[in-house]
């Protein structure tokens, strides 16, 4: 009897044993596959971090790109604007003076502006380089033109004297017409008028201007030289559409806007729009 009780309890310590040691591996067996579950998880959290982390870094550069180059576009008609104003002034220049080694640069410039992309900057100081080659084919031309005209027949003043004269050209000068050939007379519409512009390319001057304050005297020199400059496209501008409903065709009131824009300003306003029209005529461009 003692044996089959002994022979009971042991059997049921071994069953109760087997059944910790089953409990125990299944537990670790849950374990391991929780570790491995949570492994799985975290490898898939940084994948999708990674993930993430890319799509936001091509995200960024992406609308990094397309700022630069919605700047460059946004500066790109400037240079448009000036190239064309520069292939009129080198029209204007045909026959006068050699255009080869501007066009060359302009073409350049453009090759540099159409290959950018993402630095507005470049395009801006490709639009500097051709406004200052309108500027050298501005100067090239006049300098030509200025050793082409006739000068006047007489004395270069008479009343005003020759310091009256030379303040005069010195004011004239002082406005960009260095060369531009300049004496005193009375003639200007009969005497009324206190100075005019020949299409020969010279510039008359009533003798009691030379007393004016040296505004005044510059600007008025300032718009006998439009005047000059207005005559070397008279064709093109008589014929333009723009110039009749702008200034209705008048070409005092253009001399007027064309001296505003070079700093010089008069009794007569003229706006924004008119200004920017009248700039094109220094550099031989009608639009």
């Amino acid at each position: 009897m003692i044996r089959r009780v002994f022979s009971v309890t042991m059997v049921a310590a071994i069953l109760l044993a087997a059944g910790v040691i089953g409990r125990a591996v299944a537990l670790d067996e849950d374990r391991a596959a929780a570790i491995a579950e949570l492994q799985t998880l975290s490898q898939s959290t940084r994948t999708a971090q990674m993930r993430t982390d890319h799509l936001e870094g091509a995200i960024d550069l992406a609308e990094r790109d397309t700022a630069s180059r919605a700047a460059v576009l946004e500066v790109r008609p400037a240079f448009v604007d000036e190239v064309a104003a520069l292939g009129a002034a080198m029209a204007g220049a045909e026959g006068k003076v050699d255009t080869a080694a501007h066009r060359a640069s302009v073409l350049s410039a453009q090759q540099t502006v159409l290959a950018e992309r993402k630095d507005p900057a470049t395009v801006v100081a490709a639009t500097a380089t051709v406004h200052a080659l309108i500027d050298r084919v501005g100067e090239d031309v006049t300098t030509w033109e200025a050793a082409q005209y006739a000068a006047p027949e007489g004395p270069a003043w008479s009343s005003s004297g020759p310091d009256g004269y030379a303040r005069v050209r010195a004011a004239l000068d002082a406005v960009g017409g260095g060369g531009v050939g300049l004496y005193e007379s009375s003639s200007c519409a009969g005497g009324t008028a206190p100075a005019c512009a020949n299409s020969n390319g010279y510039i008359k001057y009533r003798a009691d201007i030379s007393n004016w304050g040296a505004d005044r005297l510059r600007w008025a020199m300032a718009h006998e030289l439009a005047h000059i400059y207005q005559f070397r496209v008279w064709g093109a501008l008589t014929s333009s559409g723009s110039y009749q409903s702008m200034f209705g065709g008048d070409p005092e009131f253009l001399a007027n806007c064309m001296a505003v824009v070079r700093g010089f300003p008069g009794s007569v306003g003229c706006n924004g729009d008119q200004q920017a029209w009248a700039s094109g005529i220094w550099v031989g461009a009608v639009r």
